[in-house]
């Protein structure tokens, strides 16, 4: 019977110790955090709105995954590649491919046929992009041809504020930076919309069919270039971006224009809790990844942070994680470490690829 009763005592005390550590992993964050805590997140989602906010594209956050790596005292691979100079433990390097995927190492203690720590997200989202010849006129207004990337709800596009980020490569080779659309007193561009009573068809159709893809084509202008009789609305554009960015109409072949949400992203609810914004899919976690990697201390093992393209339609190209970029840089990182052998390389090449395709 005392045997009874002490079973019983024993499971009453696990079952408290069981709910008890049930709620605490129920419990909120906002209720764990002290006030220093929350000090430190608030500063690190203003940081982060910021990126999200100036990082519309996958060049973008490149862009400033760079800007901010070598701030912190990382150098390109490529000059430790071309001087043939060394890597050594402690040693901070990053390799950009194509401007639209980036890795960034810090060399660990350990030899790295010991391991690779990493660190992985990618840095596209859905959009829309513009097609290679896409400006035309249509009933006296200047239209873009463009088709739609990743998986997007199409009728969340349309009566919103849209701006345009890329880069045009002109026939001399130099490549234009376009934004049109951020400016807090500058002009967005927009898809329209039927008004709601005209749209008595439009409001039988399913969701995935009230907005079909080939209606994404983005207003641009309706206002004449004056003396200009044929398609003068077009030819009024494209003197407003030969005036602005010195490009002509041939050399969108050669572009790559991306139409987002304008605008920054905001603090969400009153309590500023939350953020809203575009592009938090995946950039939540390529922003977090990337600060991990310029603020961790030396590893003891090589740490890796790799922000890569294509995630939205499948990883392929040359950019995504169907590419050979990540093997390739590793291979480089291996073959320009102090300790590199032939046999020693061919060893950590051969664990890399293996834990590689285990990861993958």
């Amino acid at each position: 019977m005392a045997v009874k009763k002490a079973e019983k005592k024993t499971d009453k005390k696990t079952d408290k110790k069981a709910e008890k550590k049930a709620k605490e992993i129920r419990q909120s964050a906002w209720e764990k955090y002290d006030k220093k805590a929350l000090d430190a997140c608030f500063a690190l989602s203003e940081t982060y709105r910021q990126f999200i906010s100036d990082c519309k594209t996958e060049r973008e956050c490149v862009d400033e995954s760079i800007r901010q790596a070598e701030k912190a005292g990382y150098k390109n691979l490529a000059d430790f590649i071309g001087k043939k100079k060394k890597l050594k433990a402690g040693d901070k390097v990053y390799m950009s491919n194509m401007g639209r995927a980036i890795a960034l190492f810090v060399i660990g203690k350990k030899p790295m046929a010991e391991g690779l720590n990493i660190l992985c997200a990618h840095i596209d989202s859905p959009r829309i992009d513009a097609k290679q010849v896409p400006l035309y006129e249509d009933t006296e207004i200047a239209m873009l041809d463009t088709h739609y990337y990743g998986g997007i709800k199409k009728y969340q596009w349309v009566t919103l504020p849209l701006a345009i980020h890329g880069v045009v490569v002109k026939e001399d080779g130099k490549t234009v930076n376009i934004c049109i659309g951020e400016e807090e007193e500058g002009p967005v561009i927009g898809i329209t919309d039927l008004l709601i009573h005209l749209s008595a068809d439009q409001m039988q159709k399913t969701a995935s069919k009230v907005v079909e893809g080939e209606d994404l084509n983005v207003m641009l202008g309706s206002m004449p270039l004056k003396g200009e009789e044929k398609e003068a609305v077009k030819a009024n554009i494209l003197k407003i971006l030969k005036d602005k960015y010195g490009i002509e109409e041939e050399d969108f072949i050669s572009a790559d224009l991306e139409i987002v949400p304008a605008g920054k992203a905001k603090h969400y609810g009153l309590d500023s809790s939350m953020i809203m914004g575009y592009g938090q899919d995946d950039r939540v976690c390529a922003y977090t990844s990337l600060k991990a990697i310029l603020d961790a201390p030396a590893p003891s093992k090589t740490a890796c942070c790799l922000l890569v393209d294509k995630e939205e339609i499948g990883s392929v190209g040359a950019t995504g994680m169907e590419s050979r970029f990540f093997e390739n840089v590793v291979a480089e990182v291996i073959m320009n470490l102090v300790e590199s052998t032939t046999s020693l390389i061919l060893e950590e090449l051969a664990n890399s690829l293996h834990a590689f395709i285990r990861w993958e």
